[in-house]
């Protein structure tokens, strides 16, 4: 790059242009400025160029319609690699003979008409309700879409609309949806980067603060592609229950800066009374002795050492008292700092652990309770089944009296591992208590439940535990129970935990159906 500075850049290009007789167009100045200034030469997208070839393009099939919309989407956004991708895509599509005619002219030779009686009032207004339903998830931000959609789903629900006009409005709105689409694939990426950077950067400034810190790694966990409710869902339990912990530390945090301001100002007023207190004193003491030195006997010297021995006792009581207060303010700071450190220890305790089993990760008994409510009552709303697993890990005490308690826990949190593998994004796992996990399985009928269940088990078969170097075969007996109409929960696990007992009884390492 040149050192010049632009102005000086700027003279020397109208001197270039005057030298060279050229004419002083912005392309010439581009030129010569970009030459003198050490700027790499850049050629302009020619977007009125590229939108003319568009405009001369043939149309005759729907899947050249939909590329030549894909050139002037890419055309729109300046973009190089989309006219690219769109031109070669085009040129895919066998060119047309004069005897050739459009799908749409030759329709009605071929039996099209033949066949239309197939689309039946009902079969378009179905389609009608799912381009309505797929709407939402596409925004409303682009105006000519959601004027093409109202059109749309108005002629698809108007009885005796024209097969191959409404073909036409399908073509036509598919391809609007592909640039739709694209656009909030894009607005949401964008936004989850944004995100990142807004919970990477409270992070940073709260490094001190690990409660805070765990409440932002959690948000960027569910901030992590894919998403899904049920991981947002999870995340807000777990962070409304660090709120009330946070927000009963900020009551104590201020209730002790109150106490702390109290115990200053009547620290400030007991030193003044002290000094006022002292100051008297000694201006009791030098006018008792003047007084002494003044006296020429000891009758006269005994009422002066009386009052000095009574005025220095109550300077000796008001300083213990004073003492005696302090201390008890001091008392009460230490104190009140005490129980913030406790508070701040259950914030860190809380951010980890919230609704999960801090050895294995899954559910605790709590949380299995909110997702358990929770599946209930989308299945009520859904008409869905939804199944209940309960596992239990066999000869689970002899592993542990065997090999210890650690490897133990390291066979649990194994066993969670891998059945996390294995499960579905909207299957949830729960440790029951001890050696017990529930895995909740939404939209799942009783035998694919089962199914489920036996899936796993082939897998632990597959991935031993290691006890250091040796290899442990983990097994487990579990039952499965479909939720029944009015049935609770509770009452469902109850069932599952009945299969269970039945599948340990027949020899364990099985799947029983309750």
């Amino acid at each position: 790059m040149s050192e010049k500075k632009p102005f000086e850049i700027a003279r020397e290009t109208l001197k270039q242009l005057t030298t060279q007789k050229l004419a002083p167009t912005p392309a010439n100045y581009q030129a010569i400025y970009n030459e003198i200034a050490g700027i790499p030469a850049t050629v302009p997208f020619p977007a009125e160029t590229l939108r003319d070839i568009a405009k001369a393009l043939p149309v005759k099939t729907p899947g050249q319609q939909k590329q030549r919309g894909l050139l002037d989407y890419a055309i729109d956004r300046l973009n190089w690699e989309g006219v690219k991708t769109a031109l070669v895509a085009y040129g895919s599509f066998p060119p047309l003979t004069g005897d050739d005619k459009p799908a749409a002219a030759v329709a009605p030779k071929t039996g099209l008409n033949a066949s239309a009686p197939a689309l039946t009032t009902e079969f378009l207004g179905q389609m009608g309700r799912l381009i309505e339903y797929t709407q939402p998830a596409l925004g409303s931000d682009d105006e000519r879409f959601s004027e093409l959609t109202k059109t749309l789903t108005s002629a698809l629900r108007q009885s005796g609309s024209d097969v191959l006009v409404l073909k036409t409005m399908l073509v036509n709105y598919s391809d609007r949806v592909s640039f739709v689409a694209e656009d909030q694939a894009e607005i949401k990426k964008t936004l989850l980067k944004l995100l990142h950077l807004l919970f990477e950067n409270i992070a940073e400034l709260s490094l001190d603060e690990h409660w805070l810190k765990g409440q932002m790694d959690a948000l960027m966990s569910a901030a992590t592609p894919p998403l899904t409710l049920r991981r947002l869902d999870d995340v807000e339990r777990r962070l409304k229950d660090v709120i009330f912990k946070q927000k009963d530390a900020k009551e104590h945090a201020v209730q002790a800066q109150n106490e702390m301001r109290q115990m200053l100002a009547a620290f400030i007023d007991r030193l003044s009374e002290m000094a006022k207190s002292t100051g008297n004193f000694h201006e009791k003491l030098e006018e008792n002795a003047r007084q002494i030195e003044q006296a020429k006997t000891l009758a006269e010297i005994a009422p002066v050492l009386k009052e000095v021995v009574s005025a220095t006792r109550a300077m000796a009581s008001q300083s213990k008292e004073s003492g005696e207060e302090l201390q008890a303010m001091r008392d009460r700071a230490n104190q009140t700092d005490a129980e913030l450190v406790k508070l701040h220890q259950e914030l860190d305790r809380v951010s980890t652990q919230a609704r999960h089993d801090p050895l294995t990760g899954a559910l605790n008994r709590k949380g299995l309770e909110e997702a358990v409510e929770r599946e209930i009552s989308s299945v009520r709303r859904k008409d869905t089944p939804l199944c209940m697993a309960l596992l239990d890990i066999d000869n689970f005490k002899k592993l542990n009296d065997t090999l210890g308690h650690a490897t133990g826990d390291g066979a649990l949190a194994h066993l969670a591992t891998v059945a996390r593998e294995c499960m579905r994004p909207q299957d949830t796992l729960a440790r029951y208590g001890g050696e017990e996990f529930v895995i909740l399985l939404p939209d799942t009928p009783l035998d694919k439940g089962v199914e489920a269940m036996t899936r796993l088990q082939r897998e632990l078969t597959k991935k031993f535990f290691l006890a250091g170097t040796e290899k442990v075969l983990i097994t487990f007996s579990a039952g499965v129970a479909q939720l029944a109409p009015d049935e609770t929960g509770a009452d469902a696990i109850k069932r599952a935990d009945k299969a269970m007992y039945l599948a340990k009884r027949a020899g364990k390492n099985r799947v029983l159906a309750a």
